[in-house]
């Protein structure tokens, strides 16, 4: 068994502390020696700088359990904590990407992104950034493709075109019902299955009422779920790893991974029937009751991990444990660290923050987490159709230095105005970290809301504003962002789609350059080099109606002049790229884009409307899209595989589709099937 961290108490808790966060360096700025005065604040000014937001760390247990009861109670309501809910946590794999400077702009990894010609190389995951992994239901190195669905790891040899290796994760029904995505490096393979179950914040559960919960140790674990799986031979598990929470988002350097999990205090707060003022009154004050009861166990995550047949168990401790001056109480982000080489995974080397992170972004050498109050305030907000509070419509933002393969180092952390779109909204080049945002009420009639993109100066040490471009798509919301170097590309979207082109060259003056408008939406934007950009998104009527998947080739060579030069539009369709951009593919050796496609047409006499579609194969030239065909698996479709194709992939000039039913190898050239594997 491992040591529980965090588990002592008395007076030797404090000294102890401060020896245990010297190892994250400047997580030590702002210790206090008495009471941790950290009550918080909701909500915070909106006057705070970019510079102006820093984290620092709890000097004991009895101080984190403080100012961790002292914020939940600010902000506890009579059915649980406010807001009732949240938004979906894995938010990392939507939207638009980026590539740092220097890296190719063709949404491939380093690995592949300089295939020497059509029939040789491989395609990565298209990820935010070159050289950093991103989770996804499929992986390739080019001597294998494996896959992951319903519970069961698979392994092909693209080369003989053969199921090579089977393995079953589970006998229970966790992990097969769950969304399972896998990272992969060398022989090992991590899989990562977000566990059904999770208690959101603000969830009301049953409990006996005014009794906080007591030592869950003999609680199950409620979270995601890692696998490490060695692949050198059969694939065979060597590590298991489970922890409270939900699983955020991850990246991958090398054998290096980070996993970033946010959970919530397990609190059992009683379902009281009444909603009158006095029954509502009487509820609140049962459950502030049952916060100041709550020992500091029911907000520090669990976790268990397994290796070699050894189970040990342990829990995220108070000397981890970091806050900002405002928080909320009611969630923990936490970072672990693994490595794909180990013999296991170990206890992840966790860090935590009293945050409500759910966007990730990385450049390699630092991740950010980014957090606002965003399901705290929405459901009032739409209900009533008010604007929120500027002071609530804030997002900080937290940057770790992950340069090494040891535990994330905090750096600093600024505060924006406005709200993230996904992860695609922040980008790091030249030194400077892109954050673009929307403010204002984008729902309701007469929206009033605004997007804008600011710059903020990241020296190792500080996040400072240097610059910001602001009034974007008044009365709209962003969309989707892309950042390439020196140039952002913002689209809008309320009845037409207004492009924007940023110039950032000048990190203390950007400004927009230029503007498109047309109709529909893009909601992830590629660049492919020559001046070019892909669209893919929505064709809508000028009233804003949506009319089915467009793919648009942008000539942005002019900034000051953006124009569309060519549109391929499929009526009622839908593709899984226009919100998840791992499912877009673009192979420059043959200029080729293949993406998702799901149709709806009406069969039969009784008028019924039912699904159909495929991978969208175009080819793309100066002069627009040339349409090749529609790969599709409708062998494999039965009463319970669907059949649709979700991902594509290249292998040595051989074009794969991976649906819940098949595997599929077709020849780019003539879109003649070349072998299926049924899985």
């Amino acid at each position: 068994m491992t040591p529980e961290r965090g588990t002592r108490s008395g007076a030797a808790v404090g000294t102890a502390f401060v020896a245990g966060l010297a190892l994250t360096g400047t997580l030590l700025t702002g210790c206090t020696s008495g009471p941790d005065p950290a009550p918080p604040a909701p909500p915070r000014d909106s006057g705070v700088p970019a510079s102006g937001l820093r984290l620092v760390a709890f000097d004991s247990c009895p101080s984190a359990l403080a100012g961790l009861r002292a914020a939940a109670r600010a902000y506890v309501g009579p059915y649980g904590f406010a807001g009732g809910g949240m938004e979906q946590t894995f938010r990392g794999n939507d939207g638009g990407a980026e590539r740092a400077a220097g890296a190719d702009a063709a949404g491939l990894t380093r690995d592949n992104a300089a295939a020497p010609d059509a029939g040789s190389g491989y395609s990565g995951t298209n990820t935010h950034e070159a050289g950093v992994d991103e989770p996804d239901l499929v992986k390739t190195d080019g001597r294998r493709i494996v896959t992951v669905s319903r519970g069961t790891l698979r392994v092909v040899d693209p080369a003989s075109r053969r199921l090579t290796g089977t393995l079953k994760l589970d006998s229970g029904p966790d992990v097969g019902w769950a969304e399972t995505n896998l990272l992969l490096h060398g022989d090992r393979a991590l899989v990562l299955a977000r566990e059904h179950g999770a208690v959101e914040p603000g969830a009301i559960r049953r409990g006996r009422p005014g009794v906080p919960p007591a030592d869950d140790r003999q609680q199950a674990i409620v979270g995601p779920r890692l696998i490490l799986v060695d692949l050198a031979g059969p694939p065979k598990i060597v590590g298991d790893y489970r922890i409270d929470g939900g699983l955020v988002d991850a990246r991958q350097v090398g054998p290096t991974v980070r996993v970033v999990v946010r959970s919530w205090p397990r609190l059992d707060f009683p379902l009281n029937k009444g909603a009158g003022p006095a029954d509502e009154k009487k509820n609140l004050a049962a459950n502030r009751k049952i916060i100041d009861q709550a020992p500091i166990d029911a907000w520090l995550p669990r976790y268990q991990t397994s290796t070699g047949g050894q189970t040990s168990t342990g829990r995220v401790g108070c000397d981890r444990l970091s806050r900002p001056a405002v928080y909320s109480g009611t969630s923990l982000v936490t970072l672990l660290s693994f490595d794909l080489n180990a013999a296991g995974l170990g206890d992840g080397d966790p860090v935590a923050v009293a945050a409500d992170g759910d966007t990730v972004y990385s450049n390699g050498s630092r991740l950010y987490l980014a957090s606002d109050q965003r399901w705290r305030v929405l459901p009032a907000l739409t209900a009533d159709d008010r604007a929120p509070d500027p002071k609530d419509e804030q997002t900080d933002i937290y940057q770790f230095d992950i340069s090494g393969s040891d535990r994330p180092r905090y750096v600093t952390a600024a505060t924006v105005p406005g709200w993230l779109i996904n992860q695609y909204a922040l980008s790091e080049w030249d030194g400077h970290l892109r954050v673009a945002t929307t403010s204002g009420r984008t729902w309701g009639q007469n929206p009033k809301s605004s997007s804008a993109v600011y710059v903020l100066r990241a020296d190792g040490r500080t996040l400072t504003e240097t610059g910001r471009v602001t009034g974007l798509g008044k009365g709209e919301r962003i969309y989707s962002v892309r950042f390439a170097e020196g140039t952002g590309y913002v689209v809008t979207f309320r009845q037409t789609d207004p492009l924007y082109t940023v110039d950032l060259r000048d990190p203390r003056s950007p400004k927009v350059t230029g503007e498109l408008k047309i109709t529909g939406y893009s909601s992830y934007l590629h660049p492919i080099g020559g001046g070019r950009l892909i669209g893919i998104g929505q064709e809508a009527s000028r009233q804003g109606r949506t009319e089915g998947t467009q793919v648009s080739l942008f000539d942005v060579s002019d900034p000051a002049k953006p124009t569309r030069i060519a549109q391929h539009h499929v009526r009622y369709g839908h593709s899984e790229a226009e919100f998840d951009p791992h499912a877009f593919l673009y192979w420059p050796a043959t200029n080729t884009l293949v993406v998702p496609l799901t149709t709806y047409a009406q069969a039969g006499i009784d008028g019924r409307v039912e699904p159909g579609g495929g991978a969208l194969v175009l080819r793309v030239a100066d002069g627009g899209f040339t349409e090749s065909g529609l790969v599709e698996h409708a062998e494999v479709r039965t009463t319970e595989s669907s059949g649709m194709i979700r991902r594509s992939l290249m292998v040595d000039g051989v074009l794969w589709t991976v649906s819940d039913g098949a595997i599929k190898a077709t020849d780019l050239g003539t879109l003649g099937t070349l072998g299926v594997i049924r899985i």
